[in-house]
């Protein structure tokens, strides 16, 4: 007796309105990137926005979204391209008043201030744009959905809505999401699978750098980065950022060492600072900005522990330039090195990067990409690079020293800054190793 194939439940199979074909027959069709004219915006988008898509970017209140995408609006206009630009928490006038400071005034460029949601899809069939921002999705309110709007309920029939008109009208969406006090996007976790992008636009209050990352992306690589000056008169890209991460000296200076991390497929120069003091009475001080405290007190104490240098009894201050954060462990090296060079009193030269994993037993570890960190420094004119075992022995000009541990990188410390300045270190560094 043949096996019932019957299905569970009761449920019976539908014929499929369009049979399945093979994946090589279906054309790509409007899926391809269109430059938005931001450069450093379509390096992360994977080389622009794609028609019928929908893009979430998130950020701390503040750190320059509207403004980014007044920028993406104008240049899009600028191409001979119809953009609407939604907003539910200013006024026009506002926005206005915004786009004449900022130069981003076009007459392809359609304003609405609106946050109820069937007036913003009649502003989409009106205008037919190619572009539409809506700022923000959490101020967009739906009448015939429970709850405020803001709320999980509502922020998803909103999203949900806007994402099918885009789909059916080809049109390239870009959503502007709040961000929680943690960092993460407010609202329902659905939010993020209802999108094709989500980008993360983030940058220290005090200083005028601002990055973009892709958390997701269904068009292109999650591990690209976008760099951008916000200034008063608005925003602009920096294609190669590495010089903000600098400090301009005529002459170098005990305590600082030079890094190349990497920011998705980037590689970024930064300075690592270090200063020890006497402590003032009682536990020794330890203050860290763009560090990770918790590597930098594992690095003190291998510091300590392996090489015998005391910095742990002194009262520690470690800080990156212009706003870089630095939580590749690659860049453990560069904390250790800056905190000898501090505490001997040693200046590396200025053309010498530090690269490098430290171990808890005082070992160095080989890290990923170090071609490309290797290419970048040479690029940038430095000669000398202190790394772990397994380095290219000569990057273009730049010649590469390796160290097995901690107790040997220190060695050679001394001998490259002492050839970099001519004059013998003084002996405590060693002494004590």
């Amino acid at each position: 007796m043949a096996e019932s194939t019957a299905p569970p439940n009761g449920l019976r199979p539908a014929a499929p309105a369009r049979p399945a074909v093979p994946i090589s027959s279906i054309a790509p069709g409007s899926a391809r990137h269109q430059q938005t004219g931001v450069a450093e915006l379509d390096r992360v988008l994977g080389g622009g926005v794609v028609s019928g898509s929908v893009s979430l970017l998130a950020g701390d209140p503040g750190v320059g979204k509207s403004t980014l995408l007044l920028e993406v609006v104008h240049r899009w206009a600028l191409a001979g391209r119809r953009a609407l630009y939604v907003s539910g928490e200013e006024s026009g006038g506002q926005i206005r008043l915004r786009a004449e400071r900022t130069g981003c005034s076009h007459d392809e460029i359609y304003l609405a201030a609106e946050s109820d949601l069937q007036t913003v899809l009649g502003h989409i069939e009106a205008v037919r744009p190619t572009l539409v921002v809506v700022d923000s999705v959490q101020t967009i309110a739906a009448a015939d959905t429970d709850g405020v709007a803001g709320g999980v309920t509502q922020v998803r029939a909103v999203t949900a809505a806007l994402t099918a008109a885009a789909k059916a009208g080809d049109v390239a969406l870009i959503l502007v999401g709040h961000v929680t006090k943690d960092g993460a996007i407010a609202g329902p976790r659905s939010l993020e699978h209802l999108v094709d992008v989500v980008l993360h636009f983030d940058g220290d209050r005090n200083s005028v750098l601002r990055m973009v990352r892709a958390v997701k992306n269904r068009f292109g690589a999650t591990d690209e980065v976008g760099c951008f000056l916000l200034r008063d008169s608005g925003i602009e890209g920096v294609a190669d950022p590495s010089g903000l991460f600098l400090e301009q000296r005529s002459e170098p200076v005990p305590g600082t060492a030079i890094t190349v991390a990497l920011d998705g497929k980037r590689p970024l120069i930064g300075e690592v600072q270090a200063l020890l003091a006497n402590p003032a009475g009682g536990s020794p001080r330890r203050a860290v900005s763009g560090i990770d405290h918790a590597r930098a007190a594992m690095i003190t104490a291998v510091l300590d522990k392996h090489a015998k240098l005391p910095v742990g009894a002194a009262d520690i201050y470690l800080s990156t330039v212009g706003g870089m954060r630095l939580t590749d462990p690659s860049t453990d090296l560069a904390v250790a090195i800056a905190l000898a060079s501090a505490y001997a009193d040693l200046p590396l030269p200025a053309t010498t990067v530090v690269v490098g994993e430290v171990g808890l037993a005082g070992d160095l570890r080989p890290i990923s990409g170090m071609d490309r960190r290797l290419a970048e420094a040479a690029r940038l004119g430095f000669t000398t690079a202190l790394t772990p075992p397994g380095a290219p022995a000569t990057v273009g000009g730049l010649h590469t020293v390796s160290a097995a541990n901690i107790v040997a990188a220190l060695h050679h410390l001394v001998d490259i800054a002492d050839h970099g300045a001519g004059l013998r270190p003084p002996p405590r560094l060693l002494d004590r190793s």
